[in-house]
């Protein structure tokens, strides 16, 4: 997983890294739509307030668009936005938390992995449905499946078909 350090400050600065990117930039980069930078803003799942212009207008830093692809990629896996968010406070918060933010992925790694062998599952009925089809394609006799209107009419079936 990604972890987000801040740079030191004698790493040479890009000019965009200096004056920082727009959210549109920011969103392109980062593969989110400008809404969703936006959104994650308001819901509270950046750890710090997002730099902006004199006239408002937000600008993005390498920090930034790190924390960004986190949130995504945590989203992408399921973890609710509250708990996201909860993971964002505790990183805002800094030193001395480390515990509770272990535990935090801990858990969410437990659903994850139980989500996964789940998906597993699901894929072994779909090779099995696969290998039945082949099977019965190569065979020729594949109007022997399963058909609805055909079962109600001869209360047969195929025990593999399906």
């Amino acid at each position: 997983m990604l972890e987000v350090k801040p740079q030191p400050e004698s790493a040479p600065a890009r000019s965009d890294a200096r004056v920082g990117l727009s959210i549109a930039e920011a969103a392109r980069r980062t593969g989110v739509s400008v809404h969703t930078l936006r959104y994650y803003e308001r819901a509270g799942l950046v750890v710090s307030s997002v730099e902006r212009t004199r006239s408002g207008r937000r600008r993005y830093h390498q920090l930034d668009l790190d924390w960004i692809v986190v949130c995504t990629k945590l989203r992408a896996t399921g973890m609710s936005i509250k708990t996201i968010r909860r993971y964002a406070q505790l990183v805002a918060a800094g030193r001395g938390n480390e515990q509770e933010r272990l535990a935090l992925m801990e858990a969410h790694r437990a659903e994850v992995t139980a989500k996964l062998a789940e998906l597993q599952e699901n894929l072994e009925l779909i090779n099995h449905k696969i290998d039945v089809y082949r099977g019965r394609l190569a065979a020729g006799d594949a109007d022997q499946l399963w058909a609805p209107d055909r079962l109600a009419s001869t209360r047969s079936a195929h025990p593999n078909g399906q």
